[in-house]
Formats: C-alpha cells, structure tokens, sequence
C-alpha cells in the first residue's frame, strides 16, 4: 500500500542542506528500522522547506505498530531528536506530530484508494 505524508523544514538554507546531508548518509540502523516495520519502499521530495514522503508498504504495516517499534529503539529515538533540530511541524497537527499522512484526492485511473 502506498502512504504519502508531508513534513516542513526550518526555512533556512544551511539547515535545509546539512538536513540534505543527514539524509544522503543515513545510519544503518534507521534503515533497518524501516524496514522492519514493513516499508518496503520511502522517497523523500523537498519543495523548498516542504517536505514530501511517499512510503510503500507490507501487508499488515501499521503506524501505531511502527510508533511502537520507534519508541523501543534507541537508535531511532537519538535520529529523531536530532531530525526535530531541522523539522517545522505544519500547523494543525498534534503536538510534537512530525510528519502528517495526506488524504488522497485524486488518480488518473479512478481509484481514490
């Protein structure tokens, strides 16, 4: 299943490139949490300081699962920490809430699924 999420960045150029950076030598160890909570695939797009994610997934992948997952993982929690130095929550979310999972509104075969 596909999963598309967006996320702002700081509008600052240094820390756009070094969040770039970050991103082009990313730890292992995040990796394979990804991975191991059933995301077969994750692009990052960036339009200025906005952030675009589009996610494939397993069958049976779950946010809470993986939220879960996120939490028990060190590794994971120091990235995030880290990460929040360069990320801008987009209004209306919940506090602390990174990226926001976005509705689909449109396909060109039909299918709003």
């Amino acid at each position: 299943m596909r999963h598309c999420l967006a996320l702002d960045l700081q509008p600052d150029p240094a820390l756009i490139a070094e969040y770039e950076q970050w991103h082009r030598e990313v730890w292992p160890g995040i990796k394979a949490s990804i991975l191991d909570s059933g995301i077969t695939q994750m692009e990052i797009w960036r339009l200025e300081n906005r952030l675009f994610m589009i996610m494939e997934t397993a069958n049976g992948f779950s946010f809470d699962q993986k939220a879960v997952m996120d939490a028990s993982n060190q590794e994971v929690q120091r990235w995030e920490k880290l990460m929040w130095k360069y990320q801008s929550a987009i209004p209306g979310g919940r506090p602390g809430e990174k990226w926001r999972l976005m509705d689909k509104i449109f396909s060109l075969n039909g299918s709003t699924r």
